[in-house]
């Protein structure tokens, strides 16, 4: 058994290796310049900068909101175990990852992620 595992914990680590060093050996090698840099308008200099910076806030209410609806996903097909006479199984499920969107949600409410002003 523990062969198995062995083996099999081998192959996912060399799968990305080998993935790696394929795509370094086939990959072009490009010369990025100023043109290839640009985003392109018809032809004409750009008007404004397209790599502008955004609000570091939004970018962490994104990423919340992601993982939190990730987590909604994983609690929602859960509930089709109810068909089947499993409600302490399910119980236990949601509860554990109703938990864990709570402890989230107070960590960021705490660390001041949540507000838009400082």
């Amino acid at each position: 058994m523990m062969l198995k595992i062995s083996i099999l914990f081998m192959i996912s680590l060399l799968i990305p290796v080998l993935l790696i060093v394929m795509c370094t050996l086939i990959a072009k090698k490009s010369n990025m310049d100023r043109e290839k840099l640009s985003p392109y308008e018809c032809g004409f200099d750009p008007y404004k900068s397209a790599r502008m910076p955004f609000s570091i806030q939004f970018f962490m209410i994104a990423i919340l909101f992601l993982i939190f609806d990730v987590e909604i996903v994983i609690i929602l097909p859960a509930s089709i175990t109810l068909k089947y006479g499993m409600l302490s199984n399910w119980i236990i499920t949601s509860s554990f990852f109703i938990i864990i969107l709570l402890l989230g949600l107070h960590h960021e409410w705490y660390n001041g992620i949540l507000e838009w002003t400082k």
